[in-house]
Parts: C-alpha cells; structure tokens; sequence
C-alpha cells in the first residue's frame, strides 16, 4: 500500500544524513517513495500534487523502534514489581489468558501507538503471530520475530518442528515492508540444541534472527555457575543443568553458532570485554532499551563499549508491561546520558542506526530519494536554530507529533485542539 504523491514542508527538515534545511520540504512520489529533499525555494510543486506547510515543525525521517512486544499491549501497570525470574512467569500467566482475538486487539493499538508517536518501523518479538497480521492489514513495515521456546533439551526436535509449521502459516503476511524472523527467545527459555537448531534455520532460510541476551544477573547465573532464579526453575521442571564449565550467555551463543551479522540481540547488559569481542567477531546488531533495563534494576547495557567496538546499535522500547507509555525519543535521550553521546547521536539511535541495526539502511532512517516515504512530523517548542534542531527535536515526546506517514499515507495526524 502506498500513498498518492504529495508536497510537505516546514520551517525545517532534518534529513539525518546531511545538514538541516531551514525552510524545506520533501516530495514524494506515487510509489510512496522520496523523490526529493530540499530547500522549499528550490522544491517546486509538480502540477496535481497536494502541498501543505507544517508551522512551527520539523520534519523528520519516521522513527524505528528496534525492540517492541507489540501483543503485550495493554498489560502496563499489570505487571508486578519482582525479581526477573518472577516477572517472567507473571508474563506467561497474563498470556496465556488473552485469546488470538485478544492479541490481534492489543497488536493493532500498539500499532496505532507507535504512529501516535512518530515510529513506522518495528523490530518486534512475539509468538502470537498477532504483530505480523496487523502489520499486513495495516501496510505497515517491520519485522515481526517469530519467538521460539523449549529449554528442555528432549524438546529440540519438537519445538523446531513447530516453529518451521508457524513460519510456513505466517509467511502469508510478508510483503516488500513487512518481513519474518525468528527469535530464540533466551538462555533461559531455549536448550542449546534448539538454539542450533534455529540458527541453522535461519541461515538456510536466509531469516533474521533476534534474541534476548545477557539481560540479567539470573541468566548470566544459570549459564556461568548453574545457580540462580532461573537454574531453580529449571531443576524444578526437571531441566538438566549445564554442565561445567560454566559460560556466559554470550560465549554459549556463539558455540551454538546463533551470532552472524543477521543476528540481533536484545539488552547486552551484562557483557564484558571478552563478551563485546565475540560480538564484534560476529558483526552481530544490538537492540539497546535503557529504561527497561533500568525498570527491571538489571543494570545498564556498556553502550559506549558496544558503539567503540563498531557494533551496529539501534534503541528500542520494550513493551508496555516494563515501560509504558512507549516514548522511542526519551529512550533515545537515556541512551544519550548512558554513552556520553551528542544530541545528533542520539537521534540517529532511533532512524539511521537503528535502520542499519535491522538491514534496513537502504529503505529507511534518513531523508532522501529513493527511500521509502517514511516521515515523522513534531511541533517545534519555539523559534529554533539550525545549531539546536537536534537538541530541540530529542526533547519532544509523543505528544509534539503533528503527522506520521508511512510510504505517504498518512497513518496518524493530530487532531486539532
């Protein structure tokens, strides 16, 4: 689906990639495509082709959130204060009472929240199949992990044999702009032969992967030492523990052979040197969620380390069960105070870095010809110079978004007060 061929401009475009443009505009055409960006003067209107003038605005690439568990909408403030271990079985309780109907709801408002705010792409996680309906009913754009479970080495066989069924079910959805993956969910929640399992899956299939990885001191327990929330869970299920010795989640991967440049792994926050090594080896993609990790006191993700090591890094929300409302700027702006990064940094954490996290850098995260029409458009606070867009722009939460287009449709716009 794409949208008819329009005229937008405002006291100011930032296109990501280049300088901002006081007084610009962005054309797009017919194919939903950006046929070009520039100054206003210099952007002539093609005849037939509607133009409006945002006020008091800038236009900006549409935000991509490189993390989300779309299904889960719904679920904030109904999720309790525990340690991590508990949390997660909470969140499989409170799943297991909603129905498909009840996802396919909560996948289409979180939808409709992500363009309430600014963001037309998702990297989400979830094993519903609810994110990737919407997503296709939508013409939305995304990536839409299918998660994969079994830490029960017995169960390897089994869970891959549904996991390829699922995919094979869902694969109706994919489109140009909205694709499948596959998402071994955690060390704590995959054996390792099911971890090789998916991999060697993915990489046949030519699927991305994402996995939740090194998020907290329970998982880094259970894989170092056979101890910890998760380990007692485990023995409790009758789950044989790892043998000796002991591995950190990250160097258990990489055995299993889950880390390549199509890999993205969500969190990283208990990683060390020789952790960031192996990641660096694997050219792997980080999905980095500041303010989740902090909700859920695991710590904070080395983001300074993972960028000096030449990872490619994207920041994502989580779900609303661990941060809610979904803000991608104030997750853009923890992610600025954690790195030491500058306000330019930072934004391109949540368009152009987080587009090539996913591979996407072709398509989307930054303003010019031949990308898709992806814009997001936020009411500027005041008179603002070219020396300070950026700082004024990562202030700005959802409520400073005037209009979301995605491949030109208009998929959201403030109504007027």
């Amino acid at each position: 689906m794409t949208g008819a061929p329009r005229r937008l401009a405002a006291p100011w475009v930032l296109p990501i990639e280049g300088p901002p443009i006081r007084d610009g505009a962005v054309l797009l055409d017919g194919g939903g495509r950006i046929a070009a960006v520039g100054a206003a003067t210099a952007l002539p209107t093609p005849p037939g082709v509607p133009a409006e003038f945002l006020p008091d605005a800038v236009i900006l690439p549409g935000l991509i959130n490189a993390h989300t568990h779309l299904e889960l909408t719904g679920l904030d403030h109904q999720v309790l204060d525990a340690d991590f271990p508990a949390w997660i079985r909470h969140i499989i309780a409170l799943k297991a009472a909603r129905t498909p109907a009840d996802f396919l709801a909560a996948a289409r408002q979180g939808l409709r929240d992500c363009w309430a705010a600014g963001v037309t792409t998702v990297a989400d996680t979830g094993d519903s199949g609810a994110v990737i309906e919407a997503l296709a009913e939508a013409g939305g754009s995304g990536i839409a992990y299918h998660e994969v479970f079994g830490p029960h080495p017995d169960q390897a066989e089994e869970a891959m044999a549904g996991a390829i069924r699922r995919l094979a079910e869902l694969s109706r959805f994919t489109s140009a702009r909205v694709r499948l993956g596959l998402s071994p969910h955690a060390p704590y929640s995959v054996s390792g032969p099911l971890y090789a399992r998916v991999a060697d899956h993915a990489r046949k299939a030519g699927l991305p992967l994402a996995v939740h990885l090194a998020e907290s001191e329970d998982e880094s327990l259970l894989l170092e030492q056979g101890s910890g929330g998760f380990a007692r869970a485990w023995e409790g299920r009758g789950i044989p523990l790892l043998p000796p010795p002991g591995r950190t989640p990250v160097a258990w991967l990489e055995e299993h052979g889950v880390l390549s440049a199509r890999t993205l792994c969500i969190h990283l926050v208990r990683v060390g040197a020789a952790d960031i090594e192996i990641l660096r080896r694997g050219a792997v993609a980080v999905a980095h969620c500041p303010r989740s990790n902090v909700r859920h006191a695991k710590g904070s993700a080395p983001l300074a380390a993972l960028l000096t090591a030449g990872l490619r890094v994207g920041v994502g929300t989580d779900s609303v069960a661990s941060v809610a409302p979904l803000d991608l700027l104030a997750e853009a702006r923890a992610a600025r105070a954690l790195g030491a990064l500058g306000a330019e940094e930072a934004l391109r954490l949540v368009t152009r870095d987080a587009a090539r996290a996913l591979g996407l850098e072709q398509e989307i995260g930054s303003l010019r010809p031949g990308n898709w029409g992806d814009l997001a458009v936020f009411r500027l606070p005041g008179r603002t110079g070219a020396g300070h867009l950026p700082e004024a722009v990562l202030s700005l939460g959802p409520d400073a978004v005037l209009l979301t287009c995605l491949a030109g449709r208009e998929m959201y716009r403030r109504k007027r007060l």
